[in-house]
């Protein structure tokens, strides 16, 4: 799973897909609509693959909450509409995914983002493990 040309733009509410860059900006394609448009240098924009979140211990990578994600919920979409769930069925889900996440830094909001986030990357089948991530899972 490679989410490094996966951006999240805010004033957005679906992921884009770096399609290529321009001299003032880049042009991406949203992942939901397939829809590509043009996003410029004074828009707020981050690289899943740079985003954390926070745990108890260190700080861990997006990409991993996901690569979790996909393992526990079993390459499904979740139960819930993420954008409609209460607090409580985010928060266990959560607890699945990520158990030592962290339940004073951690808010609502972001794990609604984090499960609305997986379903539309699992719909994009972004997700999918690589080959490499795929045997060294079977080894251990």
């Amino acid at each position: 799973m490679d989410l490094s040309n996966i951006l999240a733009i805010s004033g957005k509410p679906d992921l884009n897909e770096l399609v290529s860059r321009t001299k003032n900006g880049a042009i991406v394609k949203n992942l939901v609509t397939g829809q590509k448009f043009p996003v410029f240098a004074t828009s707020s924009i981050s690289q899943l693959s740079e985003i954390r979140m926070y745990t108890t211990g260190d700080d861990i990578l997006l990409e991993d909450v996901f690569a979790n994600a996909y393992n526990v919920l079993e390459a499904k979409p979740t139960e819930f509409d993420p954008k409609k769930a209460d607090n409580n069925t985010l928060f266990e889900y959560l607890g699945k995914v990520l158990p030592e996440y962290d339940s004073e830094r951690v808010h609502a909001s972001d794990a609604r983002k984090l499960f609305a986030w997986y379903n539309i990357l699992l719909a994009a089948d972004k997700l999918t493990p690589s080959e490499e991530e795929a045997s060294e899972q079977k080894a251990e």
